[in-house]
């Protein structure tokens, strides 16, 4: 499989309404989140200088300042988070139109669902606030190592939560282990959309159906390689 197969193939299938409602929800959640931030912080700043006489004309560009450092930081984790509650109806749609002869998956309870959302996008946040670290002390060089810190991360999250639903969690992470090179490929590809405006809003989602081509492209080929063995 070649390296933009996967996201291009992703892209193939929005006119799946299946797929394409799951993307709507997905950006709707995550735009309302960060309209959310952007409200808090706009307030929280306002009054917090509202009684400084003269300086309470900073607390409107004090919130925005704010607002779009928090988004600069959490998006990309809030983002794959909520896509993480998707991952079902993506990877169902997209087997149902790439993969027929697939049985059907093990789905995870939706409190399962919710909680591995959780624990993706807080990793997502630790890898990017490294990626953050390294861009501000190591400058230029910095910047590449973070962003290869989040392309790591990011697809590793997605491949072995993808793969959780046709295996279990030791069988996902040493497929993950087999395969990481091509799995950090389409990392990087979802991370450098991430930077994208508007496009960074379907990144994970896209990166999620992504995944689900990468995985079976993989286990596809491991079990030629034993039939013919």
């Amino acid at each position: 499989m070649r390296l933009l197969d996967p996201p291009l193939r992703a892209f193939a299938q929005f006119d799946d309404w299946a797929f394409l409602s799951a993307v709507l929800l997905s950006v709707g959640w995550t735009a309302l989140a960060f309209i959310g931030v952007g409200a808090w912080t706009g307030y929280t700043a306002h009054a917090a200088l509202a009684e400084h006489g003269w300086l309470a004309w900073l607390g409107p560009v004090a919130g925005v300042a704010v607002a779009l450092l928090l988004a600069f930081v959490l998006f990309l984790p809030v983002a794959t988070a909520i896509a993480a509650l998707f991952t079902e109806r993506v990877a169902a749609a997209v087997e149902r139109r790439f993969y027929p002869g697939l049985g059907a998956a093990d789905s995870a309870p939706l409190a399962q669902q919710v909680w591995d959302g959780i624990a993706l996008g807080a990793r997502v946040l630790l890898w990017q606030c490294a990626a953050l670290v390294l861009a501000l002390l190591l400058p230029g060089v910095g910047l590449v190592l973070g962003w290869a810190v989040s392309a790591w991360g990011v697809g590793r999250g997605l491949f072995v939560t993808v793969a959780m639903r046709r295996m279990d969690r030791v069988a996902a992470g040493a497929l993950y282990r087999a395969n990481r090179w091509a799995v950090l490929a389409q990392g990087a590809l979802i991370t450098a959309a991430s930077l994208v405006p508007v496009l960074n809003l379907l990144a994970p989602i896209l990166g999620t159906a992504a995944m689900v081509h990468v995985l079976h492209d993989k286990v596809l080929h491991r079990e030629m390689r034993a039939t013919r063995r």
